[in-house]
């Protein structure tokens, strides 16, 4: 399945924002598979002296931002699984500066945050590779947002998309 496939309603005005990072042709798991590869090489590119870097002492730092990827990505799998095999019960939002509080990330090195993405992420591509078409376009609330699971697949693509550009422009 392509962007462009997805219809009205499909994703909440919130996360409009990542998904129309992502081109209107590109398929779902190869968006996955590629925006892993480019993110794990961009964030292998980032000198380690800019880690724990903040560009303003309220802000997260890049450790801090990797774990919240990370983090964000468990719970929109859960919530992708949850459609799937069509939960009905609407899924709990969560508090992404609490998470990235409690964390703890400032005690990880770069080179851990990375492999945990990487696995995080390929378990998605597991993940999404057993939806069959059908499953992919199965409704849940998560949070008092509509959403499927193959426009949560393009949301995460998108939040890792978002992420880069902060990165860019306010870390290197």
């Amino acid at each position: 399945m392509i962007k462009s496939d997805l219809r009205k309603g499909e994703i909440g005005e919130f996360y409009a924002g990542y998904v129309n990072r992502i081109p209107n042709d590109a398929e779902l798991i190869q968006t996955l598979k590629d925006n892993s590869e480019d993110f794990s090489s961009f964030l292998k590119s980032i000198p380690k002296d800019k880690w724990q870097y903040r560009y303003a002492p309220e802000k997260w730092s890049i450790l801090e931002m990797v774990q919240h990827i990370i983090d964000t990505e468990r719970i929109f799998q859960y919530r992708a699984l949850c459609f799937a095999r069509n939960e009905k019960k609407s899924l709990p939002g969560f508090d992404h500066d609490i998470f990235v509080l409690n964390s703890d990330a400032e005690k990880r090195d770069s080179e851990s945050l990375i492999e945990e993405f990487e696995i995080v992420r390929k378990s998605c591509l597991f993940l999404y590779k057993s939806f069959s078409e059908d499953r992919l376009k199965i409704e849940g609330n998560m949070n008092d947002v509509i959403a499927t699971p193959r426009a949560i697949g393009f949301i995460m693509a998108g939040h890792v998309l978002h992420h880069i550009e902060i990165i860019n422009s306010k870390y290197l």
